[in-house]
């Protein structure tokens, strides 16, 4: 009869491994689930975030092309002012350096 009562406990731990191989097996699998599901919500997360700043970044494009035109014909309008500032600045003083010139040019030192 101990020998029944060892085959039976030999029994009994065979069982015990393969229901704990089953938990082990399962929660690996549940695992996996679990990890392929977050890889898969973090790739639509990368997603939408990646459409988001593309969206942006073509905003910003577009606001800058579009006002690039504005900010030439500014500078242009500047640069003309400024022009027409110096011209007259020039023509202003230009009798007083031709007369400085003449001046030097030709008074004679000895």
């Amino acid at each position: 009869m101990d020998s029944f009562k060892g085959q039976g406990s030999i029994q009994l731990l065979l069982t015990a491994e393969q229901e704990a191989q089953h938990i082990v097996s399962s929660a690996r699998n549940l695992k996996i689930a679990r990890l392929k599901q977050a890889k898969e919500e973090a790739e639509k997360e990368v997603a939408l975030y990646r459409s988001h700043m593309e969206a942006e970044f073509q905003k910003k494009i577009s606001e800058t092309s579009g006002s690039s035109g504005a900010n030439v014909k500014r500078l242009e309008e500047e640069t003309e002012g400024k022009i027409q500032y110096l011209n007259k600045s020039a023509s202003r003083i230009s009798n007083e350096v031709t007369g400085m010139l003449i001046k030097y040019v030709t008074t004679v030192k000895t």
